[in-house]
């Protein structure tokens, strides 16, 4: 069994920053992708980033030159460091973790909320 525990979640003002930080615990293979999602209300799921293990990072475009994702191996973390908030980046953000061997497992977190006033 696979548990993601996130932090970091809050309320800020525009332009302002913070840092998510997930957690993984449990049978996790060494290959494998975290990642960032997020969901705003009224709104589909959408990928904020991902990171490999092999540290290879894809970023959603409303999110580049903005966001920066980096991984803890050791320490089966990932972390996204959100810079120059906007309003629109309100939404609950929830970590992943893609695992395959052979079948495709995916795991996700409870969700932390972030909320960027104007």
């Amino acid at each position: 069994q696979v548990q993601l525990v996130e932090s970091g979640g809050g309320l800020v003002q525009a332009g302002g920053s913070l840092r998510l930080s997930c957690a993984a615990a449990g049978s996790i293979f060494r290959l494998n992708v975290m990642g960032w999602y997020r969901q705003a209300p009224g709104k589909q799921r959408e990928l904020v980033a991902d990171i490999t293990s092999g540290g290879s990072a894809n970023f959603a475009d409303s999110v580049k030159g903005r966001f920066t994702i980096s991984r803890d191996n050791a320490k089966n973390t990932v972390y996204l460091q959100m810079n120059s908030l906007k309003p629109e980046d309100t939404a609950v953000y929830y970590c992943n973790l893609k695992i395959r061997l052979g079948n495709l497992y995916d795991y996700w977190g409870q969700g932390t909320q972030v909320t960027v006033s104007s």
